[in-house]
């Protein structure tokens, strides 16, 4: 007599369906799907991420990438840099750390160490200075502009010139993501970068903001104001700000970007039009729950 018992593969197909149910807030009690809670968007839908989209293509950071990558690029602003060079830069971190800030060696070496892997013993720095992303990150920019045409210099090669990797043509993998974003965020791609991302956990500081911003650009003048922080930019410089702010959204509690008649909304994502002052840069951060 054969068994009435479902095979293996049905039972699993139930034990699927079961979990799927559960995550959305429902079980099934006498054959009936009965709610138990409202879907939570924020914690079961939404994959945070980052994108750059510069022509046709379109690439995806996390967000703590992200906010490397636009670190990067802001200090490149900051110096007076090319696009190219943040290019090079971003791409050399996203091969040597996937743009995190890592401490431990790899391949290399196991005194490397932050977002290119620079080592002591090769003279980048002590290891607390090069776990602080804005020295590599200059470290990293005082080497590279002494290799001659670097500008004009396959990225690899220029990348290669500064690392001295055991891994040379590694760099020309990541060559066309760190052009994205490196446009993004120089500030040469308007409203190229979006970031999807969950509602704040916690408070945010206008304050906090442009302390931050100054870090990476050069003092900005920012005018903060509890959760409303104004900055007078123009230009590249602007959307590079503007673009840098909507990357750290996640870190600093950002819910509102606006720039040049442009606004990026947390809760919605993209950049939609609106009515700003020309040449201001507005950036609101989430405020306690009344």
């Amino acid at each position: 007599m054969a068994s009435s018992r479902p095979s293996v593969a049905v039972r699993r197909r139930r034990v699927r369906t079961a979990a799927m149910l559960a995550a959305l807030g429902v079980v099934v009690v006498g054959g009936s799907v009965v709610a138990v809670q409202q879907l939570d968007q924020s914690e079961v839908l939404v994959r945070e991420r980052c994108s750059a989209t510069v022509g046709a293509n379109t690439f995806e950071l996390t967000p703590t990438q992200a906010g490397n990558a636009a670190l990067i690029s802001g200090v490149a602003v900051n110096r007076g840099l090319p696009a190219r060079a943040a290019s090079i830069a971003i791409a050399t971190a996203i091969q040597e750390s996937r743009l995190e800030n890592i401490d431990y060696g790899d391949d290399a070496g196991p005194d490397s160490r932050g977002l290119f892997q620079q080592r002591p013993s090769q003279g980048w720095g002590t290891q607390e200075q090069i776990m602080t992303p804005l020295y590599a990150t200059g470290a990293f920019y005082d080497a590279l502009v002494e290799v001659p045409d670097y500008e004009s210099l396959p990225i690899t090669e220029a990348a290669q010139t500064v690392q001295r990797s055991a891994f040379p043509q590694a760099y020309a993998d990541h060559e066309p993501e760190g052009r994205a974003f490196a446009s993004a965020l120089t500030g040469n791609s308007p409203a190229a970068l979006d970031c999807t991302l969950r509602e704040p956990t916690g408070t945010g500081d206008a304050l906090a903001v442009s302390i931050a911003a100054d870090e990476v650009f050069g003092p900005l003048g920012g005018a903060a104001d509890g959760t409303r922080l104004t900055m007078d930019v123009t230009g590249t410089l602007g959307w590079a700000a503007a673009q840098w702010a909507v990357a750290n959204a996640s870190a600093l509690h950002i819910t509102t970007v606006s720039y040049s008649g442009l606004e990026w909304a947390r809760a919605d994502g993209g950049w939609t039009s609106t009515t700003t002052e020309p040449g201001t840069l507005t950036i609101a951060v989430a405020g306690a729950t009344p």
